[in-house]
């Protein structure tokens, strides 16, 4: 059983700085795409960053020069370095990951959500 655990969120003011983290654990053969989706209020999830297992990055447009997408490998986890963040970025940020649990299959996973605020 494959689990995504997050952390990191919270309430902070606009222009400010936060650090979302995700850990995976479980059956794990390998790790291809991760990445950061958001819901923010009335409207549909949408892919915020993502990075690939060879480190090739894509930013929505409103993330671009903000928001920096990261992963360790070894610890199995993904990062979200958001700065200079603005109201709009405000929502429910979700960890998706692609995972492979033998050679010949994987599946997607999500972490349960974790609330970013901002203030203005």
């Amino acid at each position: 059983q494959v689990r995504l655990v997050e952390s990191g969120g919270g309430l902070v003011q606009a222009g400010g700085s936060l650090t979302l983290s995700c850990a995976a654990s479980g059956n794990i053969f390998r790790i291809n795409n991760m990445g950061w989706y958001r819901r923010a209020p009335g409207k549909q999830r949408e892919l915020v960053a993502s990075i690939t297992s060879g480190g090739r990055t894509n930013y929505a447009d409103s993330a671009k020069g903000r928001f920096t997408v990261s992963r360790d490998n070894a610890k199995k986890a993904v990062f979200l370095q958001m700065n200079s963040l603005k109201p709009e970025d405000t929502g429910v940020y979700y960890c998706y990951a692609d995972i492979n649990g033998s050679w010949f299959r994987s599946d997607d996973y999500w972490g349960q959500g974790t609330q970013v605020t901002v203030s203005s």
